[in-house]
């Protein structure tokens, strides 16, 4: 079976250090689904304003290999240690696809590009080609009880996020706390462990420079790029 994108996502994010790493982390951040020319058609759009969340199946299209690898190090586990690849959900895979839960802001239905669907929580880098979009159901796709396996270790994790008040006051208003909850969520691959290595991430037009102090990030740098 041959598959094609239906859509593309708008993100903040032009590469890919910064995105979370798994839907849902950082719910404030702000994304619009833009769907290609063929499937500009309200009627297939009609009842998805009844539910509050949807399933994204997608490409992780900066991730492609010649080859596959039955495993992989997951970042969160030092990136020293190697899981399956079906255990874990690393970019590199057979079939590079991803799944990502969103919540359903709303549907812009009048607009050039035909309907919008404008969602927040999603892990993806701006242009990312997406090629189903379902509803989500919560008395089926949820399950609390649910064993998280080797990645339970990383629940509840995050960092102290510190940002000098003249450095914030260059960030605008509106992207302040999703800013905090990216740092928040460590950004950095997991075996870095320098306290003066600087890291920086793009994000709605700003770069983000930081540090990492023990169980703290500082940011020591906001200035504009021109990449977004």
């Amino acid at each position: 079976m041959e598959i094609r994108p239906i859509a593309h996502i708008r993100t903040g994010f032009p590469t890919k250090f910064g995105v979370p790493r798994q839907s849902g982390l950082v719910s404030g951040l702000e994304a619009v689904i833009v769907m290609e020319p063929e499937y500009r058609v309200g009627e297939a759009f009609r009842g998805l304003e009844a539910f509050s969340h949807l399933w994204l199946l997608w490409e992780f299209s900066e991730a492609e290999r010649e080859a596959w690898s039955p495993t992989v190090r997951p970042p969160r586990l030092g990136g020293n240690r190697r899981m399956g690849v079906f255990a874990t959900r690393s970019p590199f895979r057979p079939n590079a696809l991803g799944l990502s839960s969103v919540a359903l802001e709303r549907i812009e239905w009048e607009s050039p590009q035909g309907p919008l669907l404008h969602v927040r929580g999603a892990d993806l880098m701006d242009g990312t080609p997406v090629f189903d979009i379902k509803p989500y159901l919560p008395f089926t796709d949820s399950h609390p009880d649910a064993a998280a396996g080797f990645a339970g270790c990383c629940a509840g994790y995050g960092l102290e996020v510190t940002v000098p008040a003249e450095l914030e006051q260059r960030i605008p208003e509106p992207h302040r706390s999703v800013v905090r909850e990216l740092l928040a969520q460590d950004p950095r691959p997991s075996y870095h462990q320098d306290a003066e290595r600087v890291y920086g991430f793009v994000y709605e037009g700003m770069e983000i420079r930081f540090r990492v102090e023990g169980d703290r990030a500082v940011v020591v740098a906001v200035d504009k790029n021109e990449n977004k």
